[in-house]
């Protein structure tokens, strides 16, 4: 046999292997979740399922693989658009404001999904022992990103996925298949972001830093300035390192903070969109509402009265 025939018999093998794994996780997932919504049956896995009608999502992001079982999904970072599919996985390294937004899906078809959020510690510990070193240089690696899901990754989550069934043996065998998709992933073409989770998790790394204090104190007024001298880099460093990673400038980045906090204050505390502006500190009604309309596509009340709708007709 030539080595163009082996290879293509090689080739031939992977794509069987990988079609019956994307079967088993449509098969599994839609089976434990019969209704929209989400759930983490594993600690660290979360399991979720949109009906076509899903609304885009704003929400902050934490380290995580998300793998699509069926349908496709597209998440907008800053200016950029990030699209993928169950032939794709999505990897993300830090806690940013996105947008998610589910696409190709139908009530016979509907999206089906999963997300294993990414320990810091974990992906330390198994870069030593697979013998990766921190990259000397990271301030410029985005921390979102789209690739091709091969055959081995997809084999270690789909048998992650396949401890639902046996909860017994949750507890010895997560943690080593959780292990395997980190190394997995460090052997992939995100070797180096994924690496920039252990960066990130470290205090001494100025562009975590700047995202952490953000986080901490986003209802207060921004000085970039005084931010950057702070974290002994010149404002135009701080700047372009800052959007580099985030897609955003250090000011977008608050903005959807503080948005999406009020957002939440709306639809959790019942607060009026006022008190909802001034707490995240807005203290101009007016200006929180130009913004938040930009932000979501319509004015606070009558986007708090969308979500509720949408919530009441998505109930069993």
């Amino acid at each position: 046999m030539s080595r163009q025939n082996r290879r293509s018999e090689a080739e031939n093998r992977e794509e069987s292997r990988i079609r019956v794994h994307r079967e088993e996780l449509v098969e599994r997932i839609g089976r434990a979740m019969p209704q929209a919504g989400y759930m983490e049956p594993i600690e660290g896995v979360i399991l979720r399922r949109y009906a076509p009608t899903a609304e885009p999502v704003y929400a902050i992001s934490r380290p995580s693989l998300c793998v699509i079982a069926q349908g496709s999904k597209e998440i907008h970072l800053g200016e950029h658009r990030h699209r993928y599919d169950p032939f794709h996985y999505l990897l993300v390294t830090a806690e940013l404001p996105v947008v998610g937004q589910v696409l190709d899906a139908t009530e016979e078809r509907p999206f089906l999904g999963l997300i294993l959020t990414l320990d810091p510690a974990l992906v330390s510990s198994v870069m030593v022992e697979a013998g990766y070193s921190v990259p000397e240089s990271s301030a410029d690696v985005k921390a979102l990103d789209i690739s091709p899901l091969g055959a081995s990754l997809l084999d270690a989550v789909v048998r992650l996925v396949r401890l639902m069934d046996t909860p017994d043996d949750v507890p010895i065998l997560a943690p080593l298949i959780k292990r395997e998709i980190v190394y997995r992933l460090l052997q992939s073409a995100q070797s180096n972001r994924l690496r920039h989770i252990a960066v990130l998790s470290g205090s001494s790394h100025r562009i975590a830093r700047a995202l952490k204090r953000l986080h901490e104190s986003f209802d207060q007024p921004l000085r970039i300035e005084s931010l950057a001298e702070e974290l002994g880099m010149s404002t135009s460093s701080f700047y372009h390192h800052f959007k580099a990673v985030t897609d955003m400038t250090p000011l977008q980045f608050q903005k959807q903070l503080q948005l999406q906090e009020a957002r939440r204050l709306m639809l959790s505390e019942e607060l009026d969109a006022a008190t909802a502006g001034y707490r995240v500190g807005y203290n101009d009604p007016s200006h929180f509402n130009r913004e938040y309309k930009r932000l979501f596509g319509r004015p606070p009340l009558r986007d708090v009265e969308r979500l509720r709708e949408v919530a009441s007709e998505s109930l069993p």
